[in-house]
């Protein structure tokens, strides 16, 4: 690999799965691995094997399909969860072991281990690891905290152990790009053996500074950057591919780095991720965010209709945004819907097509004109495997007294009628779903806005329960808000049913609860 070659790890089904409620189906991790295997991603952090069954099969099978990618997993620094990740990624053309310690002093208290013992642990776990995969990664969580002495101390030890990737992560988000910087150039510069091998930078973006951590590491001599799409993360998220990707691009001058991803493509996993997890892109958000390339001041429009560049710094084109907008409408057909969805960065097949199709003549005849955010608001709303469907809802409200709603919903293919009333239309529609699945789950999160504008605008509502201490989000589109409201609801509910199985089956999910990991 040249210098000027930076690795890019992408952790979005490992640690930004982590995220409170972004929650994955098996087939949509396989789909978002085939999508980053697709751009040019050097490696994937498929998941953490012992974790449970599911993230086992989920690494064992995305490891099995990678064409291009190296595939990881995520081990802690002991024999069991080395082998069972050793075991899971062993199909992988090339695949990686990334185990992992917490060095800091708050983390060696967790498990009581004095200074020399967790140095013994080191030193044997990726030691037993590089006897399993011949590339093997190692991190020393919480490493912008610990002593500058005993992370040389570690650092060396994991070298000398046949570590052929150190990481060092910034697990809360506490360093700045300066110290970020100096960090990685002093450990490359005193650390005996470190320039035999890469060093990777992990940074949170708890202070908001994790895209320029992460470049200002590269600055100091990282090559590797661990990042996630859209940022998705724990608390505030992690560094965001698409940013550092881009920056290098866009910044070239003064980022001589390269990266193998395909730019064009990275608006498509956006929205996907988007989608199967749970969690919108804020408007504002840089590169993917809807107002990215968006220009309403007078001003910046004049500008942008003389020349682009004096608002742009770089083209729509160039992260996978078609330049028309035209509104399709209830008289376009199959052909004119596959060429906006691919425009908008979504490739269907013949399956998916036809059902979208159903979907969008339904919306077209409620709407003069459907727009490019209706369709992403489509896409975002596929229920196709969800285990609770809503199939009618009627609601009579008004001023004279409570609202009430009949609900006809299909649980498992069977379908089943509730008539419930409520304080307003969406209080007696959740409280007729709840009558045909009863819960204890807590709302607490209830979002509405338009996708478009207008009385016949999608609106798009976003729903967040909780239940014994596990979260899910659900989101929903409809010209008819209660409807949306109603589908979001029955959305989280099937969400946390997935992450219910997800955490009942394998191992107990107390102790391999993996918060704040790196």
């Amino acid at each position: 690999m040249t210098q000027d070659r930076v690795v890019i790890f992408d952790t979005t089904l490992r640690d930004g799965e982590q995220s409170p409620g972004a929650t994955m189906t098996h087939e949509e991790k396989l789909e978002i691995a085939e999508m980053l295997d697709d751009m040019g991603v050097d490696i994937i952090e498929a998941g953490f094997p012992i974790a449970s069954e599911g993230d086992f099969r989920a690494v064992s099978e995305i490891s099995k399909r990678s064409k291009n990618s190296r595939i990881c997993g995520l081990a802690r620094a002991n024999f069991a969860d080395i082998d069972r990740c050793a075991e899971a990624v062993k199909h992988a053309g090339l695949s990686r072991i990334h185990t992992f310690i917490g060095t800091s002093p708050l983390h060696r208290a967790i498990p009581n281990l004095t200074m020399d013992e967790m140095a013994d642990k080191i030193h044997a776990t990726v030691s037993h690891a590089r006897d399993l995969c011949e590339n093997v990664q190692w991190s020393p969580m919480d490493a912008t905290r610990t002593e500058w002495d005993y992370l040389c101390r570690v650092v060396e030890i994991a070298i000398k152990a046949g570590a052929t990737t150190i990481n060092i992560p910034d697990t809360v988000g506490y360093t700045a790009p300066l110290e970020s910087a100096d960090l990685i150039k002093r450990l490359i510069e005193t650390v005996p053996g470190a320039d035999e091998i890469i060093f990777a930078t992990h940074c949170h973006n708890d202070l908001g500074m994790a895209t320029a951590n992460s470049l200002a590491a590269v600055a100091g001599g990282a090559r590797q950057i661990e990042c996630t799409i859209n940022g998705l993360g724990e608390r505030a998220g992690n560094t965001a591919l698409e940013e550092v990707v881009m920056a290098m691009k866009v910044r070239h001058d003064i980022m001589p780095w390269t990266t193998g991803i395909d730019t064009t493509k990275l608006m498509a996993i956006s929205r996907r991720v988007s989608t199967v997890s749970g969690f919108p892109v804020q408007f504002n958000k840089a590169i993917v965010g809807k107002n990215a390339f968006a220009h309403e001041s007078g001003i910046h429009q004049d500008g942008m209709l003389k020349n682009k560049e004096t608002f742009e710094i770089m083209r729509p084109e160039d992260v996978g945004l078609s330049g028309t907008s035209l509104p399709l409408g209830k008289h376009s057909g199959r052909a004119a819907l596959r060429d906006k969805l691919s425009n908008l960065g979504y490739e269907v097949g013949d399956n998916q097509l036809k059902d979208v199709f159903v979907r969008f003549k339904d919306l077209a005849d409620r709407k003069k004109e459907v727009f490019d955010d209706d369709i992403i608001a489509l896409m975002r709303s596929d229920t196709t495997n969800d285990r609770l469907k809503l199939k009618t809802l009627r609601v009579v409200c008004g001023t004279g007294g409570p609202a009430d709603a009949t609900l006809v919903m299909e649980i498992d293919g069977q379908e089943t009628t509730a008539i419930s009333q409520g304080d307003g239309p969406v209080d007696a529609a959740f409280k007729a779903i709840r009558m045909l699945h009863p819960n204890t789950a807590r709302l607490e999160l209830y979002q509405v806005h338009a996708v478009t504008e207008g009385t016949d605008a999608q609106a798009t509502v976003s729903v967040r329960l909780s239940e014994e201490g596990i979260i899910a989000t659900g989101e929903s589109a409809d010209t008819d808000t209660v409807v949306a409201s109603a589908k979001a609801y029955i959305h989280a509910l099937n969400r946390l049913l997935v992450r219910r199985g997800k955490l009942g089956d394998g191992a107990d999910a107390k102790e391999i609860n993996y918060k704040d990991v790196n």
